[in-house]
C-alpha cells in the first residue's frame, strides 16, 4: 500500500489532503471495534470536491485513515488545542468521544513509534518535498490544507459549525493578504456562513509549514460536511447539487490565492 499519492503541478498552490484516506492495514483493522470500523471521522469526498478546481495545482494525499495515525497531528503528541476536547496522534476515540478500539487492543507506545515511521513521516516527507519544489519555481509556495467535519459535534464544539472555517494559526501561518481574500470570498458566498480562526485555527500541518518569512504560506479550510454531503452519517453520500454550489466558491478562493501568489512573486516577496 502506497501511503501517499502525489500529483505534481506548476502552480504556486499546493492542495494537501491528510484525512481523505480510508486504507487501514488488516492487522490494525482487526483491533478496531465495530464503531471504529465505520471510519466515521473521514474527510469524506474532499479530494473529489476539489478535483479540477485549479489547473496545475500540486496535490498531496494521504491514503491511510486517521485512525491508523493522524497526519495532521504533531508527531510529538502535543495537543493542538490544550484544554479542549480533541483527538490525538493515534485517536483513542471518535469525534463523539466513543471508543474506537477493542478493549485490550488499544494502540501502544510501540504502535505510535512504528506508525510514525511507516505512515506519518512518509506523508510529510512527500509534502515537504513538494513545498520545496514549488518554492524553487516561484520563490514562494501556498499550502492549502483541505479538511471537513460534521457540522454538529457536541464533544468538540457547541452549536452548529460555520460552513467555511478558515484557519491561519491566528494570522501567523500566511501573509495577511491570503487570509483576507479567502475570508472575503467565503464571506460573500450567498447561503453560506464563515469564520476565521474560530474553533479550528489550523492543525499541525498549517502550524508546522506556515512561515511567511521563509516564503511558505499555509492556510487550512475546514468545511462543514453539511455543505457537500447528502447526510453526515452512514453512508456519507456525496451530494452533487450541494457540492456544485460549493465548488464555485472554492474555485474562486483557489484562483484568488494563486493570483495573490503571482502578485507577490512579481513584487519579489
Amino acid at each position: 500500500m502506497s501511503v501517499v499519492e502525489v500529483a505534481r503541478g506548476s502552480s504556486p498552490v499546493i492542495l494537501a489532503f491528510p484525512h481523505t484516506g480510508t486504507d487501514v492495514p488488516s492487522d490494525i483493522r482487526a483491533r478496531l471495534n465495530d464503531n471504529g470500523r465505520l471510519l466515521a471521522d473521514t474527510d469524506w469526498h474532499i479530494h473529489t470536491l476539489y478535483a479540477g478546481l485549479l489547473d496545475d495545482a500540486t496535490t498531496v494525499r494521504a491514503t491511510f485513515h486517521r485512525y491508523v495515525i493522524d497526519a495532521n497531528r504533531d508527531p510529538s503528541g502535543t495537543s493542538l488545542y490544550p484544554g479542549q476536547n480533541t483527538t490525538g496522534l493515534i485517536p483513542e476515540t471518535d469525534f463523539d468521544g466513543n471508543a474506537i478500539w477493542t478493549a485490550g487492543a488499544e494502540p501502544t507506545v510501540a504502535d505510535v513509534s512504528a506508525r510514525l515511521e511507516r505512515f506519518h513521516a512518509p506523508y510529510h516527507a512527500a509534502l515537504a518535498a513538494e513545498i520545496e519544489r514549488v518554492k524553487a519555481i516561484h520563490g514562494l509556495a501556498v499550502l492549502y490544507d483541505c479538511h471537513s467535519i460534521r457540522s454538529q459535534i457536541p464533544f468538540l464544539f457547541e452549536g452548529t459549525l460555520p460552513d467555511f472555517n478558515i484557519g491561519t494559526n491566528s494570522g501567523i501561518s500566511c501573509a495577511l493578504e491570503f487570509e483576507r481574500v479567502t475570508a472575503e470570498i467565503a464571506g460573500y458566498a450567498a447561503g453560506f456562513t464563515s469564520i476565521v480562526n474560530g474553533r479550528f485555527k489550523g492543525g499541525w500541518t498549517t502550524r508546522h509549514y506556515g512561515a511567511p518569512v521563509t516564503g511558505v504560506h499555509a492556510i487550512q479550510m475546514e468545511l462543514a460536511q453539511s455543505t457537500h454531503l447528502a447526510t453526515e452519517t452512514v453512508p456519507f453520500a456525496y451530494d452533487e447539487d450541494k457540492a456544485g454550489k460549493l465548488r464555485e466558491h472554492l474555485k474562486a478562493i483557489l484562483l484568488r490565492l494563486e493570483a495573490v501568489a503571482y502578485e507577490l512573486k512579481a513584487m519579489g516577496n
